[in-house]
């Protein structure tokens, strides 16, 4: 039996768990991809959830990028801190409310192959080894990595089971 690496397991989690977002969504007829349901939860569709995952991949790209260029990066945002992150994820959301679903699958699938991109990049023991960069401070970049993907997929694959995909169809 071949053992898998860390890395091949997070770059096969993520996309497994990816594909299966999207057939999630490709199960619902399209004229009900769109409803929202009332809720006083931040995410109300589709889009939500996947523009959530596309902006938190885009301050991924940016604490790596700033990262790798010797800069530590100001995470999780500008102006947020990790004990302020539902402001953070409210305005997320709020600055998505214009975005079609079919944007959202479109920019998605983008940035999910960014961040498969950055994660291929790497060797296993770049990934996993705790204080490899300096930027990820007492970390390691599987963390970063994973939580943004496999993670957060797996998350917005129950938001959209039980949370939407149940009330919309």
């Amino acid at each position: 039996m071949i053992v898998k690496s860390e890395k091949e397991n997070l770059l096969l989690e993520s996309d497994k768990s990816f594909k299966s977002l999207l057939e999630i969504i490709e199960s619902v007829p399209s004229r009900k991809r769109t409803i929202s349901i009332e809720t006083q939860e931040r995410d109300k569709n589709y889009r939500d959830v996947l523009m959530h995952l596309y902006e938190w991949h885009a301050m991924l790209e940016r604490w790596y990028r700033e990262g790798m260029d010797g800069d530590i990066p100001f995470m999780p945002a500008p102006g947020y801190k990790w004990r302020t992150i539902e402001q953070l994820n409210k305005q997320i959301w709020e600055n998505y409310q214009d975005v079609t679903l079919n944007q959202a699958i479109k920019k998605l699938k983008l940035s999910h192959e960014r961040v498969m991109d950055l994660i291929k990049s790497h060797t296993n023991e770049e990934i996993i080894t705790k204080k490899y960069y300096k930027w990820t401070k007492t970390s390691n970049l599987y963390s970063y990595f994973a939580a943004n993907t496999s993670n957060h997929y797996i998350w917005a694959i129950k938001k959209c089971e039980v949370k939407i995909g149940k009330k919309s169809t």
